[in-house]
């Protein structure tokens, strides 16, 4: 499996680290709600098509990515900074 890193272009997945889904939201740094942390940290859906993940490229420039992958294929659709930033479209 490719991923287009938007800095260092199409790298094999070995350089990439998987860092979790990129539809979750972390509760706030002070919250002592148990229930949301659990939910959090252990609560993971298994989402069959296609699905926001954060990699982070560790292999090389170690920034971290926003990917789109279908769970069935694992065709990549699109890659991006996670945090704005250059975006890359298309297949990989």
């Amino acid at each position: 499996m490719l991923i287009t890193c938007p800095y260092c272009g199409p790298r094999d997945v070995i350089e990439f680290t998987y860092q979790g889904d990129g539809n979750r939201e972390r509760p706030q740094p002070a919250s002592q709600n148990l229930d949301a942390w659990n939910a959090y940290v252990y609560d993971r859906l298994n989402p069959a098509g296609d699905h926001n993940e954060i990699w982070q490229h560790s292999g090389g420039c170690r920034a971290h990515l926003r990917v789109v992958r279908n769970t069935i294929t694992h065709e990549v659709l699109s890659t991006a900074f996670a945090r704005g930033g250059h975006k890359t479209e298309g297949r990989s």
